[in-house]
C-alpha cells in the first residue's frame, strides 16, 4: 500500500512538470488538440512512472498496454471534461488548476487496471 501511495505521489510530480517539457516540443494547433495532446502526455508520462515505478518499488505490479490504455482513458476523459464541460471549472476552488483534471484522470485511470 505504501508503494502505492509514493508511486501515486511521484506520477503527480512527474507529470505535472514533465507534460509542460514534452508539449513544448509540439506546436500550438487549437484549443481542442492541445487538450488532447496535453492528456495524451499525461497518460504516457504516468504509464512511464509506474513502469519505472514498479522496477523500484517492491510492493508495485509492473504496469501493461491495457494499464496505459485505460491512463490514457481516463485522461482524455478528463480533457473532455475541462474542455466540453467548463461549468465543471466554475464549481473547482480557484487553487485548482483545470489542467490537474486530465492528470488526475490519467491517475484514476491508470490506478483502475491495477
Amino acid at each position: 500500500m505504501l508503494g502505492y501511495i509514493v508511486l501515486i505521489a511521484l506520477q503527480i510530480i512527474i507529470g505535472w512538470f514533465g507534460k509542460d517539457v514534452i508539449a513544448a516540443q509540439i506546436p500550438n494547433q487549437g484549443a481542442l488538440i492541445d487538450g488532447i495532446v496535453d492528456a495524451i502526455c499525461f497518460a504516457v508520462i504516468v504509464w512511464l512512472v509506474g513502469l519505472i515505478g514498479s522496477l523500484v518499488l517492491k510492493s508495485v505490479g509492473r504496469p501493461g498496454t491495457s494499464t496505459l490504455v485505460s491512463a490514457l482513458v481516463g485522461a482524455l476523459i478528463g480533457a473532455a471534461v475541462v474542455i466540453f464541460v467548463p461549468a465543471v471549472l466554475k464549481t473547482l476552488p480557484a487553487q485548482v488548476d483545470a489542467d490537474f483534471i486530465p492528470l488526475a484522470g490519467a491517475i484514476l485511470g491508470y490506478l483502475v487496471r491495477r
